[in-house]
């Protein structure tokens, strides 16, 4: 799996969105996420797992873990993660899940999408799977993907079973568990066998004997039905003469007694076909001169019925009419006088204007008045104002020459700040230094007590040990040869006379040699060498702790260089600085009296604020009484334009009256002259309205009485032609009843009889055919049986004898049939008895194989085996860093229980558990571990590329260890790896050249930055 990109938001400490593009950091192949302790770098890991999980390492669902995951400054957390597959295909998780609004503590279950990247869009999947995605179960993706904090050594300390079925998981070894496949396929096999068992036994009566004896039976059978079918076809031809001729004779006698019948109905039917002629030629004369009678008398009715409704609403409107009129005559004259009234209702209402307006004139003559006096108030209180501003400025003058110039007391403030740092740096950096010469002196005391020339002891330890391994060689040599000895001798002392010889296998044994006892020799040079390993292993130890003090040495003598090298840079800096003090009115030795100055100065500034923060608001004071001025005489100057257009307005009024005259109305009340202009306003409008009322009704009605007398006219000339016309159809009556000499009575009683002329035409038309058609075949069947008879004892005998021989026939026939299906069945039973034990051979031979299948899968044994292979090369994989990290001094190994073992060479090779192991070995040894596993997946699932993450670990290493470590990393490039860390070792920080660095902020939360 190769991460591309996660956004986080409203997560643990991530309270704002943070995006990370994993793209550019898995493009330098080796990156890292650093920054304080809590500030949320594990919290990356988590947000992964649980977008594609569901599960995190810190918390489960028992834990709340949707309201402890949120962050409490969010609502909403959301997290989108991009990545590419093993099969290298683009996926997208996403989870989301939000705070109830009403109710802190309760955080809704997070809802889960996975997306697939297709032709450019993200199409949303139907499952949330991510082991069938990934390929991994969240358990394994732990052990080989993304490590999370504390769960380094997870995989090392695993038992057997748990690491069994894990590498099971992760390699697909289910493949190589064949016992449940086997077992299946045994117990199908053993489930067939015994079908097959059950079948066979209702084969057993089934043989060829048998099918043979039935076929004879089937030749008998056949003559037998021969001879019987024979007899049948002759007595069967006479039968069917007799059979048609006693149809016949029945035939007529049956066709005779139906004429009869019909023969007896033949003078009903003429009655009715003249009742049906007579009632069919009235109905098609009378018929349409009747109905058009009756419908125009329907007619001049409901005209009649109309022309009195309409003759009543014409009463009703005339009355109406007139009524009307009489109104419009007696409102008339008040009609005429009405503009004149209406001149007098306006003079009043100029009047009321008029009287309005001069009472507004006396209001601001007295504002007039009131303001002039409020002007000369403000004038004096504005020069008042104007001599203090002048007296505070004068004071503000007088100040000026004793403040400094505020840039100048920066700039020396400034260089006095830069050079008291510069001294405390210096002071410092000179501590730092003389601490480095301590160290590099005690580490030089060391060597000296080690005896060590730090020029040449590496070629004096190599000289040590080749001495070393050449006295070993040889004594190894002299080992072999004592040994040899030893077992010629054991040979030589177990030969005797008759028996064959170990080595060549002769029976004759002439001049046996002699050896000497050599165990006490041997075991002396066992001594011997294992003092030379101990020498050895002594000589290592010293060569080890000899590297060690001088590669600190040498950090320190670079870091005591490093140190040095600041301290000239400081004091440079200061010389500078001291060169750039430039002002005379100062001393660059008397800060004192520079702050004396400053403080002074400042003093001074603060006296200036207060003058001009008064004179300032004097100023306000002042542009507010001039504002207030200029208000006061615009408003004086409003009041005296306002009075004259009053003025001019009165003058106008007056001049427009045209009946009424201002003197008369100058001394009276405005209610009283409102009063006589209301009622004067009342009046006319209602006698306005009245009469338009009146002339509309009028407009209204007129058309609606016209209207009236035209539908009364037409009704009256409508009646008159429908009254003519039933005088018409009342002659075409009388004129065909003449002619047809019925009478009225007698039609309208035919009529009211109304027969279906039609239905009863068909059924006389039927009657006649059936007549003539039995007429008719009684005459053909006498003129058929004119020269035969029928005798029914002889049809009798006939037919029984028939039907004796038809039963025959059938019994010989179903008994041939019976035998041939019986032989038919046999021979198919038999052959499929032929194919059942021939199955049941191999059945029982598979059987045999499927047993012995049982016993070499039993317990899953074939896929521990398996696995244990797959872990020895994962050992072996794992032994390659193992080794480089720990100097060739401790190796992995299984042992017989597929458990991890640690082989120490420091002592003498033996092996100890895993759980010895110091916390900077266990994780050097797990990382081991970590890198060959996630090697062996990457190889497994044919990817080009793998990722690996590590969170923490580092913090157990020493300096040499943590670079051992990361130049492991490093290699891992060149292997096409990409590999992720979370530390807060700060010597891995500047090593790495790409990382992101995490920041707590209090106020927005955890931030992400490139670095």
């Amino acid at each position: 799996m190769i991460p591309v990109q996660l956004t986080l938001e409203g997560i643990y400490s991530y309270q704002e969105r943070q995006k990370i593009d994993f793209e550019n950091l898995t493009e330098a192949g080796l990156f890292g996420i650093f920054g304080a302790v809590g500030s949320g770098k594990s919290s990356i890991l988590e947000a992964i797992s649980f977008a594609l999980y569901g599960e995190t390492e810190r918390l489960n669902a028992r834990d709340k873990r949707a309201y402890n995951m949120m962050n409490l400054k969010s609502n909403r957390s959301y997290i989108e993660f991009d990545f590419i597959n093993y099969e290298n295909k683009k996926y997208r998780a996403t989870r989301e899940f939000r705070r109830n609004s009403k109710n802190f503590k309760d955080v809704k279950t997070p809802s889960v999408t996975f997306y697939e990247w297709k032709n450019e869009n993200w199409i949303p999947l139907d499952h949330s799977n991510a082991e069938q995605i990934v390929g991994l179960s969240y358990a394994n993706f732990k052990r080989t993907i993304i490590i999370p904090q504390g769960q380094f050594k997870e995989f090392l300390e695993l038992g057997a079973a748990e690491r069994t079925n894990m590498m099971k998981e992760i390699f697909g070894l289910q493949r190589f568990d064949l016992q449940n496949n086997v077992s299946l396929i045994n117990t199908k096999n053993r489930s067939e066998l015994d079908y097959l068992e059950g079948q066979l036994k209702g084969f057993e009566e089934i043989t060829e004997e048998q099918i043979k004896i039935k076929k004879e039976n089937l030749s008998l059978e056949e003559l037998k039905f021969q001879e019987t079918l024979k007899r049948y076809r002759e007595t069967e031809e006479k039968y069917i003469k007799l059979k048609s001729l006693k149809d016949d004779f029945e035939l007529l006698n049956q066709k005779k007694d139906d004429f009869e019948k019909v023969t007896q109905q033949k003078s009903e039917i003429d009655i009715l076909e003249t009742k049906t002629e007579i009632y069919d030629r009235i109905s098609r004369i009378f018929t349409p001169l009747l109905s058009e009678k009756k419908k125009l008398a329907q007619e001049i009715s409901e005209q009649q019925q109309q022309k009195e409704r309409q003759e009543k609403i014409l009463n009703t409107t005339e009355f109406q009419f007139n009524e009307l009129k009489g109104k419009l005559t007696s409102l008339q004259p008040q009609y005429e006088a009405l503009p004149q009234s209406k001149t007098q209702e306006n003079d009043l209402g100029l009047i009321l204007q008029m009287m309005n307006v001069s009472d507004e004139i006396k209001t601001l003559k007295e504002r007039t008045e009131n303001g002039s006096q409020k002007v000369k108030e403000v004038e004096a209180h504005q020069k008042m104002i104007q001599q203090k501003i002048e007296e505070l400025s004068k004071n503000a003058e007088l100040l000026k020459p004793g403040k400094l110039d505020p840039g100048l007391l920066v700039n020396v403030g400034n260089w006095f700040h830069e050079n008291k740092k510069l001294q405390e740096n210096l002071s410092g950096q000179i501590k730092k230094a003389d601490a480095k010469n301590f160290e590099i002196r005690r580490i030089s005391e060391e060597l000296e007590l080690l005896k060590v020339n730090p020029e040449t002891f590496k070629d004096d330890f190599r000289i040590q040990i080749e001495n070393l391994e050449n006295k070993k060689k040889k004594l190894s040599e002299k080992r072999n040869h004592l040994a040899v000895q030893q077992k010629l001798a054991h040979f030589a002392s177990e030969l005797h006379e008759g028996e064959s010889c170990p080595l060549c296998g002769a029976l004759e044994h002439p001049n046996i040699v002699e050896y000497d006892d050599v165990t006490s020799e041997l075991n002396e040079i066992q001594l011997q060498l294992d003092h030379i390993d101990h020498q050895k292993e002594h000589i290592q130890k010293q060569l080890s702790e000899a590297e060690k003090i001088l590669d600190r040495k040498k950090i320190f003598e670079e870091q005591l260089k490093s140190e040095t090298e600041l301290v000239k840079q400081i004091q440079i800096q200061m010389e500078i600085h001291h060169q750039n003090f430039i002002w005379k009115e100062f001393k660059a030795d008397n800060e004192s009296d520079f702050e004396a100055k400053r403080q002074h100065s400042f003093a001074i500034e603060k006296q200036m604020e207060e003058l001009n923060l008064q004179i300032s608001q004097e100023q306000k004071n002042l542009d507010k009484e001039r504002s207030n001025l200029d208000s006061y005489n615009k408003a004086l100057e409003k009041f005296r334009l306002d009075e004259a257009k009053k003025e001019e307005q009165i003058r106008t009024n007056e001049s427009n009256l045209k009946v009424l005259e201002w003197n008369n109305y100058a001394e009276k009340e405005v209610a009283e002259v409102e009063e006589i202009f209301n009622k004067l306003a009342t009046s006319n409008r209602e006698t306005e309205q009245n009469y338009q009322q009146l002339l509309k009704e009028e407009k209204e009605i007129s058309p609606k009485l016209a209207e009236h007398k035209t539908i009364v006219s037409q009704l009256e000339k409508r009646i008159s032609e429908l009254e003519k016309e039933i005088a018409d159809n009342t002659l075409l009556i009388e004129t065909a009843l003449a002619e047809q000499q019925f009478d009225l009575h007698k039609v309208l009683e035919t009529l009211a009889e109304e027969i279906d002329v039609q239905k009863e035409k068909n059924i006389i038309q039927q009657f006649r055919i059936i007549f003539e058609t039995l007429k008719n075949s009684i005459l053909e069947l006498e003129y058929k049986l004119k020269d035969f008879t029928f005798d029914h004892e002889e049809f009798s005998a006939v037919e029984i004898q028939f039907a004796s021989f038809e039963l025959e026939v059938k019994t010989a026939n179903d008994s041939v049939v019976k035998i041939q299906a019986e032989i038919e069945r046999l021979e198919k039973e038999f052959k499929k008895k032929e194919d059942l034990l021939k199955t049941f051979a191999q059945l029982q031979k598979r059987a045999d194989n499927l047993k012995i299948m049982m016993n070499l899968f039993k317990g899953a044994g074939f896929v521990q085996y398996v696995s244990s292979i797959y872990l020895r090369q994962l050992c072996d994989h794992a032994n390659v860093r193992f080794h480089r990290m720990t100097r060739n001094q401790l190796s992995l190994q299984l042992n017989d229980n597929n458990d991890f073992e640690i082989i120490d060479y420091l002592n003498e090779g033996r092996s100890r558990s895993v759980k010895t192991l110091s916390g900077g070995q266990a994780f050097q040894v797990s990382l081991s571990l970590a890198l060959a596993l996630a090697e062996s997946v990457q190889s497994n699932a044919k990817a080009e590329k793998n990722f690996f993450f590590i969170d923490e670990g580092f913090g157990t290493q020493d300096l040499e260890s943590v670079n051992i470590v990361f130049e492991t990393l490093v290699n891992l490039q060149k292997e096409n790896r990409i590999v992720g860390i979370i530390s807060h070792v700060e010597e891995l920080k500047e090593k790495i050249p790409v990382s992101l660095n995490i920041i707590k902020d209090e106020e927005r939360g955890s931030l992400i930055e490139v670095i």
